[in-house]
């Protein structure tokens, strides 16, 4: 690469992210730079084709492949940097070491002008058969790309080639592969998906208690380690067998999300709605699979959002396409009230609150006689609501503690969930309503597995109750929400005023959850809470559209106050 790197363009608006996708063309236009463009333009973001490498191809096969030389590679991205910098970069087919060597380049320098998300998914053959990296290249994508990748996305048979393991061994079980892709982080990828939608691995033993084999063929698996979250991310396989170009989808709108300021987790999640979007409206283009078409529409379409599991083991025990009445989960939780004691949980009961959380908060320093304290304010809480006639008490933390009072419900947050097996996930889940909180996409995906009685979504506007790295989730997240979740939804955080509640339930929130804003004499605040619950709902609930990042990711867009 020679030169300098070209100064800073004028601070012109570009409404859309910018993506280069450094990858091969497809004259057959299902899979490449043609799969591509079309997932790019579903998550809203510009695309750059660079092209790699020329491919003959068509439905049935890649007859030859004709890597550009370096001088044209880098021509391209020069070009590009004079005026188009990206936000992420994600490639595809690289036709030998010397590309991989420039593309290495691109990025550290473009790095050093702020930063850049690189995306691999490493091409490395054809599923008919051709193999497209010798060995050379494959060292090259080792030292050179790995390192520098954000996100890694290889299929369960690229991963083998990526960690030189033997190609004849027995095809992965689904133990095998987390471990699979934490050697590809040792490599140095902040963050690996190993993708498992055209594979299906052999049963572990210890899987079983999971999935059954039906299980496993029809669900379409791919594992994700990042510096957030890791599980088994799972939707149900698209009836279809125009797959063309579903790497490349996927891929790319994990680039595009990663553009878009969310951080890998969330990115995989907004990758694999699209990605299973697109499978559902593949057509035919020739003999063979045709190409998957990936559209804008996914973004609000509640039966794509996939499930994420706790652990290793891949439970899922809600389904995955619940009855939704009128296309919307709706249990009636109204003003839901969060209080610290049971003397509160009487004042707001009597005042016409009907669904409670009792939070009590461990002292810094805790006294002998703590734990009974704590017994005696829920069992105390649990007797007033069985109380009244048609009241829902949820128990924040402490379930075991409910359980022994006879609580019906228990509020938990997702680390606490974390801290459990999937045994006691499970125990918990068929004995208690649960409410789960949620703050990005991937905790909304998470928490759905468990079947719980509401997903809490939150903090909607900034609050001062509870100190958290989330950014405020906005009337806008909250309608996704909504919209989206196979649960009810419960809005949370900075609820102060009637007016906020009314905005809540035109949003879609089937619970409202106000802390101060009850005040002192809960009687005579309730009755402008309701109503405000009332006059949301009757002027009809807000169409969701694209919800934004509630994670601060290198990406993002700096918070508003």
């Amino acid at each position: 690469m020679s030169g300098p790197l070209p100064a800073d363009p004028l601070d012109a608006s570009r409404p859309w992210p910018i993506v280069w996708s450094i990858a091969g063309t497809d004259s057959g236009g299902g899979a490449g730079l043609s799969a591509d463009q079309r997932a790019a333009d579903a998550m809203q973001v510009h695309l750059c084709p660079v092209v790699a490498a020329v491919t003959a191809q068509n439905s049935l096969a890649v007859s030859e492949v004709h890597p550009v030389g370096r001088e044209v590679l880098d021509a391209q991205l020069r070009a590009l940097a004079d005026d188009m910098p990206p936000q992420a970069i994600k490639t595809g087919l690289l036709g030998n070491a010397e590309q991989v060597a420039c593309v290495a380049e691109w990025v550290d320098r473009l790095r050093e002008r702020g930063p850049v998300a690189l995306v691999v998914d490493p091409v490395l053959g054809a599923t008919t058969g051709a193999t497209f990296a010798n060995a050379a290249t494959l060292r090259a994508y080792q030292r050179l790309l790995l390192p520098r990748a954000t996100l890694v996305t290889p299929n369960q048979d690229e991963a083998v080639r990526l960690l030189q393991r033997d190609p004849q061994d027995p095809h992965p079980s689904l133990a095998d592969i987390p471990t699979q892709a934490r050697g590809l982080q040792g490599m140095g990828c902040e963050s690996v998906c190993i993708t498992g939608g055209d594979a299906r691995p052999a049963l572990a033993d210890d899987d079983h208690d999971a999935l059954t084999a039906s299980d496993l063929a029809r669900l379409a698996l791919d594992w994700m380690s990042t510096p957030h979250a890791e599980g088994w991310l799972a939707a149900e396989r698209a009836p279809t067998a125009h797959t063309h170009g579903t790497g490349c989808t996927f891929a790319t709108a994990a680039a595009a999300a990663l553009a878009r300021g969310f951080v890998s987790a969330d990115a995989l999640v907004l990758a694999k709605m699209v990605t299973l979007g697109a499978l559902r409206a593949g057509q035919a283009a020739g003999i063979g699979a045709g190409p998957v078409r990936a559209h804008a529409g996914f973004i609000t379409d509640p039966s794509l959002l996939p499930r994420l599991s706790w652990g290793e083991a891949p439970h899922f025990l809600a389904p995955f396409t619940p009855p939704r009445p009128d296309g919307v989960p709706v249990s009636g939780l109204g003003l839901y009230a969060l209080v610290d004691s049971a003397e509160r949980v009487r004042q707001v009961l009597a005042a016409g609150v009907r669904t409670v959380q009792l939070r009590v908060k461990a002292p810094e320093v805790a006294a002998p006689d703590w734990p009974s304290k704590l017994q005696r304010e829920i069992t105390e809480s649990v007797a007033a609501a069985q109380a009244v006639d048609g009241a829902m008490l949820f128990i924040n933390d402490h379930a075991e503690a409910a359980l022994q009072a006879g609580a019906s419900g228990v509020h938990l947050g997702q680390e606490d969930l974390l801290a459990l097996n999937d045994g006691e996930r499970i125990r918990l889940a068929d004995q208690l309503d649960l409410g789960i909180s949620s703050h990005s996409l991937w905790e909304l995906c998470r928490a759905a597995t468990l079947h719980p009685r509401y997903i809490a979504c939150g903090p909607v506007w900034p609050t001062l109750t509870k100190a958290m790295p989330w950014r405020a989730q906005g009337l806008d997240n909250l309608a996704w929400w909504c919209a989206m979740s196979p649960a009810p939804v419960v809005a949370i955080g900075g609820i102060l005023t009637p007016a906020q509640a009314t905005q809540a339930a035109r949003s879609g929130a089937d619970g409202v959850c106000v802390v101060r804003g009850l005040g002192d004499v809960p009687a005579a605040t309730v009755p402008a809470f309701q109503q405000a619950l009332v006059e949301g709902r009757a002027s009809g609930t807000a169409l969701a559209g694209w919800p934004h990042p509630s994670l601060e990711g290198a990406l993002s867009e700096p918070a508003l106050p």
